[in-house]
């Protein structure tokens, strides 16, 4: 990297000539290699932690069945369902499915696809393979609540305080209501730590976990939506507190009992009873089965359970709380749950208590979705044809959470077909393409914590396409590619060809926020330092500058050595030389260190608990000392510009190390991982 230029120029038959011209090619090669490799990589691993659903489908105006339209009978599900499921599941390398459908308060089909078990071959079965249907469990917390709500042992106004035997630090004004919980507006930070671990041995009691687990307050209760299992742990928790029963045991004595759901626990781990009943859990069923999940905290999404189970539950609510002869809600207590509480726009779907609205095909449709690392499942429920469907699978497959979407609006399609109303070009649709255009940061986040860069790197990117629609990156529809939207009003807009809506508009604090059709997050924009298109070409930057530098220490020495050409400094600058690239090389590894625990984290939620925690103390070590060594950096720069025996290539390149230790030192400290706080 010495003189760059001048080497150049140099005569072909000058040694040295040929030394620096073959530095030069291999610094250009390498870097650009260094770099492309380090942004795809940090982008990508960090993405695949938060990855990004799609935004659901709007509300429409009243259907009107078209002439092709499905009847919904049993013989007509059942081969449109055996039509679909087994192709899906072998395509996507999933090991199995159940499906549940219920219509007029009886079930209409239950039926498994694939194996429970795809090493000894055990077939799924709808009415007794057992699942795990992640936050899907929460509709069940909720369902408690509203039960002690009808006993008047619950007040959803009420400050959670009064219920707990732990205080929730009263950050702002407000206090956190029961209702703030149910509609996922309590205003806490996303927090992972412990929230699916392997062993049961990390399972703590339901009280202990949430008082050592507490995450900061980000928001306002009420004020902004921001999706927190948390806040379920918490419902479940007053649940617990106030019925004066375990949690797990007043769910079954009042909901299951009643319900008659027989493979249904949140008893962790199994109870030896139901054991035998547990599907297995894959990423991928050629890579074969996975622990038990133990997750925390339970009422957030810790149910076991079986397709005909879930089927006597959407049976209930269906009928505003009565199954058979069993009532486990009043008519009146259900029907407050299902009804709208608040929408961030009268354009988008709105929020119940508990359950949230999807909308499709005309129809009002409420119902939750619900993801462990191994298990994925949907439950929607359409009213107004008093019909409901649930799906899961047990393995996350090659394209993760498409298969139930596709299920869901094939569903739909069949059955309650519906033609959308053709959108209207607007005049000011490329004007205001370019005013929404930018980075856009989840409200389920963290920004106190070392989750912050994953958060900051997961971002939404808006862009304006030149015949005034936009597209966001990285949300893609079902046929793989980025959806494309187009303004139906003034800042609302409305896929191309779809249903799905998102709107645009400025919060109480002035600050543009887009807003999906799913009610339980917003994105507000960003720009500056926390906009991933200025952090991660810092990162590749940053990076390739300590890997070029790394690699070309003994390159450049070996051709040195060949050509007979020496460096010519002092010993005090060949100390400060050496210290700088030891630094360097500890900054690199600092940064691949989180690099690779957010990549393991990924795809096993269990590097996310106490078992990390001197990893990430080592890291933090690590990072500090690479902090603490920039000051060689800033003595080498100095050196390098007022003393002699330096070329100016070699000026140059001590330029860019302390930039790039500098670059370090910001990026470490912006993005959080120099907290030294577990907490996370």
């Amino acid at each position: 990297m010495r003189d760059i230029h001048k080497a150049g120029k140099a005569a072909k038959s000058e040694p040295g000539a040929t030394y620096r011209r073959s530095s030069r090619r291999l610094v250009l090669f390498v870097a650009a290699l260094a770099i492309i490799l380090l942004a795809t990589t940090m982008d990508g691993e960090w993405q695949k932690l938060t990855r990004t659903t799609p935004a659901k489908p709007p509300a429409q105006p009243p259907a009107v069945a078209s002439p092709g339209t499905h009847e919904l009978t049993a013989q007509d599900l059942e081969a449109f369902l055996d039509g679909l499921m087994p192709a899906e599941i072998q395509r996507d390398d999933v090991a199995g499915a159940t499906v549940a459908v219920v219509k007029d308060g009886q079930v209409l089909l239950a039926k498994g696809y694939g194996y429970a078990d795809l090493k000894k071959k055990t077939p799924v079965s709808a009415e007794d393979t057992m699942f795990r249907p992640g936050s899907i469990s929460k509709l069940f917390t909720w369902t408690a609540v509203m039960q002690l709500v009808e006993q008047g042992k619950i007040d959803l106004n009420a400050n959670v305080n009064q219920y707990l035997d732990f205080k929730i630090p009263r950050n702002f004004p407000q206090p956190i209501t029961v209702r703030d919980l149910m509609i996922h507006r309590p205003g806490f930070e996303e927090t992972v730590k412990d929230l699916i671990v392997d062993d049961p041995k990390d399972l703590q009691p339901l009280g202990v976990y949430l008082a050592t687990h507490l995450p900061r307050r980000a928001f306002p209760a009420g004020s902004t939506a921001a999706y927190s299992n948390y806040g379920a742990g918490l419902a479940g928790y007053i649940v617990q507190r106030v019925s004066g029963h375990p949690y797990a045991d007043y769910i079954t004595e009042n909901i299951f009992k009643p319900l008659g759901m027989t493979h249904s626990t949140f008893v962790q781990p199994l109870p030896a009873s139901l054991a035998p009943f547990m599907s297995k859990g894959y990423l991928l069923a050629s890579g074969g089965a996975k622990p038990y999940e133990i997750v925390n905290p339970p009422p957030a999404g810790a149910l076991a359970t079986s397709a005909v189970d879930v089927a006597h539950f959407m049976i209930a609510h269906l009928q505003d709380g009565q199954y058979g002869d069993a009532r486990i809600l009043e008519a009146q207590t259900a029907q407050l749950m299902h009804s709208s509480q608040v929408t961030l726009n009268p354009a988008l779907n709105a929020m119940d208590l508990g359950f949230y609205e999807d909308s499709r095909n005309g129809h009002r449709v409420i119902g939750h979705d619900g993801d462990t690392v191994y298990f994925h499942s949907r439950l929607r429920l359409i009213p107004d044809a008093n019909v409901g469907i649930y799906v899961s699978y047990n393995s996350l497959g090659r394209s993760q959470y498409l298969p139930r979407k596709v299920l869901w609006r094939k569903f739909m399609d069949r059955y309650f077909a519906y033609t959308s109303p053709a959108a209207p070009t607007l005049a000011s649709a490329k004007q205001d393409a370019k005013k929404v255009t930018g980075s856009y940061l989840t409200s389920r986040r963290a920004d106190s914590t070392i989750l912050k860069s994953a958060f900051l790197l997961s971002e939404l990117s808006v862009s304006a396409r030149p015949d005034g629609t936009i597209r966001v990156d990285p949300v893609k529809g079902i046929d793989g590619q980025l959806m494309r939207w187009r303004e139906v009003a003034p800042m609302i807009y409305r896929h191309v060809g779809g249903q799905q809506k998102i709107i645009f508009q400025r919060n109480k604090a002035g600050q543009l926020e887009m807003a999906t059709d799913t009610p339980v997050f917003v994105y507000q924009r960003v720009s500056g330092l926390q906009d991933k298109r200025v952090i991660l070409p810092a990162i590749s930057v940053v990076a390739g500058i300590f890997i070029l530098t790394l690699l070309l220490w003994p390159v450049a020495a070996v051709v040195r050595r060949h050509y007979g050409h020496r460096l010519g400094m002092a010993k005090e600058d060949l100390r400060l030389r050496r210290w700088v690239r030891l630094v360097g090389l500890v900054d690199l590894a600092f940064m691949a260190g989180w690099v690779a625990f957010f990549s393991l984290s990924s795809d096993d939620l269990d590097y996310f608990s106490s078992r990390s925690d001197l990893w990430i103390h080592l890291l933090e070590v690590a990072g500090f000392l690479g902090a603490a060594g920039t000051v060689f950096a800033v003595a080498n720069f100095i050196r390098a510009w007022a003393g002699q025996g330096r070329g100016l290539g070699t000026k140059l390149h001590d330029t860019l190390l302390l930039l790039a230790c500098l670059g370090y030192v910001w990026l470490a400290f912006s993005l959080n991982l120099l907290h030294w706080n577990l907490r996370y």
